[in-house]
């Protein structure tokens, strides 16, 4: 049986300048790409999820991940030009050639690739962060090296192409803590006590679990002026949180704790109201 194997193998196909090529010749570079490409990947996961269970920060493996990539590429590349008896200098000319009709016909690719490196090494932007673009919000869950896959708030994925975060303007909510300002504002009709007013608020804010007390994070209450139709007041809280919808939720809950909190001491949050003065008489008919 093994002799057969050994027969098979060794049979010839063909010549190739006066070489004879035979079959585990041919199987041999298929085979070892294969190979090569399944183990590279399995043991760059091996390593990314070993980082990960050290706690490292998530864009380090991913940056790790990324590099450990090209230079498996690299050398599975190189191997199997040697294997195949191929001089590198073979692909000077070829390699200049194809190199111009790339540049020219790929800017974008390229540009994408280029800052998606930059992305990652400099790391304006992180996975995880929350950002802000183009009216659009969303977690940054993966930068690839073409394009950046963001999670929106609504649940749905969207690929944005790296040089579009580097060349446009980008707000990153959490690119140095997870703080993040709310307010609520409120109108109370004339006449009322603004010094309850400012106290009722402050409580109620405090009474949030989320929202920070401490360093100077304290919530305030400020009026901010005589409306036409009533008082306004503002109170600014801070809370710790990297997503749109825990800042929504903080501040729904004020809202509704002060609905209650006014209506116990008989405070009007005010509407707009309007006096009609009608000169003359106003006559009305029954028919």
């Amino acid at each position: 049986m093994l002799e057969q194997i050994k027969y098979w193998l060794s049979f010839p196909l063909f010549k190739f300048n006066d070489r004879v090529i035979t079959l585990i010749e041919v199987l041999a570079v298929p085979i070892w790409i294969i190979a090569s490409l399944w183990l590279s990947h399995f043991l760059i996961k091996l390593i990314g999820k070993r980082l990960t269970n050290k706690n490292k920060d998530p864009n380090v493996v991913h940056l790790v991940q990324r590099i450990l990539y090209v230079i498996a590429f690299t050398i599975i590349f190189m191997t199997t030009l040697s294997m195949l008896n191929v001089p590198i200098t073979a692909f000077a000319f070829l390699s200049g050639a194809i190199a111009i009709g790339f540049g020219f016909g790929a800017q974008n690719i390229i540009n994408n690739f280029i800052s998606g490196w930059i992305l990652m090494g400099e790391k304006p932007i992180r996975i995880g962060d929350f950002l802000e673009v183009e009216g659009v919000k969303g977690i940054v869950e993966e930068i690839n090296t073409r394009s950046t896959r963001i999670r929106r708030v609504d649940g749905v994925h969207m690929l944005i192409p790296n040089s579009k975060l580097l060349e446009n303007t980008v707000t990153n909510w959490t690119l140095r803590d997870k703080l993040v300002r709310g307010t609520v504002a409120v109108g109370v009709a004339y006449g009322t006590d603004c010094q309850k007013v400012r106290e009722i608020m402050l409580a109620v804010t405090n009474t949030q679990n989320e929202t920070l007390n401490d360093n100077g994070r304290e919530p305030q209450v400020f009026f901010q002026d005589f409306g036409d139709n009533s008082l306004l007041f503002e109170v600014y809280f801070w809370i710790n949180s990297q997503v749109e919808g825990g800042l929504r939720l903080v501040a729904s809950n004020i809202r509704f704790a002060l609905d209650d909190a006014f209506k116990q001491h008989d405070i009007v949050i005010a509407f707009p109201q309007r006096d009609v003065h009608l000169d003359g008489t106003l006559k009305i008919v029954r028919k």
